[in-house]
């Protein structure tokens, strides 16, 4: 059994600077906080580099079958770890000074640790470990700041997790019941001879809670209400952070653990992402406050995604379309949130009227931000999206591709709502000067970070995409 610690560093390290944060901040005082900030920006940095690392060794399994390190892990390892750093500072004009400011940056760290191990987890107690990880330090994080609407949205996402947790512990004990096992290769043996009807009910409750992680439908109720109750800094971590790890557990649970001629698991997958992407756009078609936009908008993102999921197996660009979509979203997804940070009095699209005259660096970056998550070359997102229209095209579900571009066509509508008003006048009858007041520098730079990296990935992906195919280790 392969034991080596020195496997996991990119994960120790987000533990340690968890950990050791906590203990720092209990010793700093409370208005004095930003050492830990340092140190999360510090386990983030030393986690990329031990990153580039690994991807140079050969794909591993560690600790007995537990944990994968290959493509997918490394690629989700450097997603999740530039995503925290891009949060980290896009929220810093709003949680620095704050009495619990160490916290908010030890839940991030615990959080973004969870979503990792979800993405390496080769089995489903460690899959089930991972969600859990990555879901409790959210919770808490949803209601942060102590405000009414960030208390109930706390609530509800909370109520919502550990319904879907306990229907995922279900479907697990299921399957291990079926498979005669947790681990995936295991279980792939097992239920290769298991009956059908036990296979699909666990698969299906495992699936609930992959999806509730995801914001998939039929698990997306709570999405709107976090999104639109809590500070834009949480309603970033909570709209792309959880999806990645998720996202890319599922893809290795269904192509790794189930045989897919004994539960038709890719018709089920792409009616999932077919409600989610065509229930997301519609119901983002009249939203008023930017926030809730935004959280209808993740929901038909993650629609496009699963189309990879899919197609898992059945197409040679379903990996790399996958991760690589991912990358985009996330760096795009948190730019428009690091407009809406710097712009805390912007609560609407109307306020943003003005937003180009008073501040044109800011407009031009949620511009390349919003259409970006249309998909508009050169962004990563339409490099993203191409590569996984056309795996769906490869994998059999060209009818999947077609809705999906009718949904991209259909999406312009709401994000050219939100940039529209940035080229308006002013409002007369109200103080733009006061609705677009900006928060500070951190969040203007991560907006404009977000932005070109948006811009620079769409334009790299042809040397990207290649480096994130490769097997699955099990």
């Amino acid at each position: 059994m392969n034991e080596n610690p020195g496997a996991l560093v990119p994960e120790l390290l987000l533990l340690a600077g968890a950990v050791l944060g906590l203990l720092l901040g209990a010793w700093l005082p409370r208005r004095r906080q930003r050492l830990v900030r340092l140190l999360a920006a510090g386990a983030c940095v030393a986690g990329l580099a031990a990153t580039a690392k690994a991807m140079t060794g050969a794909p591993e399994v560690v600790f007995g079958t537990s944990y994968a390190i290959d493509t997918a892990t490394n690629a989700t390892r450097l997603i999740v770890l530039a995503t925290t750093l891009l949060v980290l500072a896009l929220s810093v004009e709003r949680v620095a000074g704050d009495r619990r400011e160490t916290e908010f940056y030890v839940l991030l760290q615990l959080a973004a640790l969870g979503t990792v191990l979800m993405a390496g987890a080769n089995g489903l107690l460690l899959v089930f470990a991972g969600f859990l990880l990555a879901s409790v330090p959210l919770y808490a994080l949803a209601g942060w700041d102590k405000s009414a609407l960030g208390t109930e949205a706390a609530m509800k996402y909370y109520l919502s997790g550990a319904f879907f947790g306990v229907v995922m512990l279900t479907g697990t004990a299921i399957l291990y019941g079926a498979g005669r096992g947790t681990a995936y290769e295991t279980l792939r043996e097992g239920l290769a001879v298991a009956p059908a009807a036990a296979v699909a009910g666990g698969l299906v409750a495992a699936l609930a809670g992959l999806m509730f992680k995801i914001g998939a439908v039929p698990a997306h109720f709570w999405v709107p209400d976090v999104t639109d109750g809590t500070p834009p800094p949480v309603a970033a971590i909570v709209t792309t952070l959880p999806k990645i790890g998720a996202l890319v557990a599922t893809y290795r649970l269904l192509l790794v653990a189930v045989p897919a001629d004994v539960v038709d698991w890719p018709l089920l997958v792409a009616i999932l992402a077919a409600a989610s992407m065509t229930l997301g756009n519609f119901a983002a078609f009249f939203q008023t406050s930017v926030q809730r936009l935004l959280a209808y908008s993740t929901i038909s993102q993650v629609g496009y995604l699963l189309m990879a999921v899919a197609v898992a197996g059945r197409a040679e660009l379903a990996q790399p379309g996958l991760l690589f979509y991912l990358a985009g979203y996330a760096v795009t997804n948190l730019g428009a949130f690091a407009v809406v940070a710097e712009l805390p009095a912007a609560r609407t699209l109307d306020d943003h009227r003005g937003l180009a005259r008073r501040h044109p660096g800011l407009a031009a970056a949620l511009v390349v931000c919003l259409l970006g998550l249309i998909g508009t070359p050169p962004t990563a997102v339409f490099l993203g999206k191409l590569t996984v229209f056309t795996a769906a095209v490869d994998g059999g579900m060209a009818w999947l591709a077609v809705l999906a571009v009718i949904n991209t066509v259909a999406s312009v509508f709401y994000y050219l709502r939100w940039i529209a008003p940035a080229f308006r006048r002013e409002p007369t009858d109200t103080p733009a000067q006061e609705v677009l007041q900006p928060a500070g520098t951190w969040a203007k730079a991560s907006a404009y970070a977000a932005a070109s990296a948006s811009v620079l990935l769409g334009i790299a992906g042809g040397a990207v995409l290649p480096l994130l195919d490769g097997p699955l280790s099990s």
